[in-house]
C-alpha cells in the first residue's frame, strides 16, 4: 500500500467519523457531550449537611442554579424537599428566617404567587459552593 492510498483511505475514514458525528448531535451542537441533568437528591449528597437550615439553604441553591429560578417561596422549597425525598421542616418559614439571619438568603421585594419570596445572598452562595462543611 502506498503512501497515497494511506492518505486517501485516512480521508475517507474522516468524512465518515464526521458524518456519524453529525447523525449522533446534529450539525448546530458544537459540543459532543451531553449533560445529565442533577437531581436535587444527588446535588445534597454532594454537601456535608448538619442541619435542615443547611439542607433548606442547600435546596434553595439547587432552585435557583440547577431550576434556574430567580426566587423562590415556601411553595418551592417544600417541592424542593419532596423531590430529593426529603423529611419536610416542621415550620419551613423559621427554617428560611434562619438562614436570613445567618445572611445566606434576602427576602425579595416582590412577592412570588402571593408568597414571600427569597433569594440567595453572595454569602449563602459561596457557603454552598464551599461544601457546607
Amino acid at each position: 500500500m502506498s503512501s497515497e492510498d494511506v492518505v486517501a483511505r485516512l480521508d475517507k475514514l474522516e468524512e465518515r467519523v464526521e458524518k456519524l458525528e453529525r447523525q449522533f448531535v446534529g450539525e448546530s451542537t458544537p459540543n459532543l457531550q451531553r449533560v445529565r441533568k442533577q437531581s436535587a437528591k444527588e446535588f445534597l449528597l454532594t454537601k456535608s449537611l448538619k442541619s435542615e437550615v443547611q439542607r433548606a439553604l442547600a435546596l434553595a441553591y439547587f432552585l435557583e442554579r440547577e431550576e434556574g429560578l430567580t426566587a423562590f417561596n415556601v411553595a418551592d422549597l417544600e417541592a424542593a424537599f419532596r423531590s430529593a425525598r426529603e423529611k419536610l421542616p416542621r415550620n419551613m418559614n423559621d427554617v428560611v428566617n434562619k438562614n436570613v439571619a445567618h445572611g445566606y438568603l434576602m427576602e425579595m421585594k416582590e412577592k412570588k404567587d402571593s408568597k414571600k419570596a427569597w433569594q440567595l445572598t453572595s454569602t449563602g452562595e459561596r457557603f454552598v459552593e464551599s461544601g457546607m462543611g
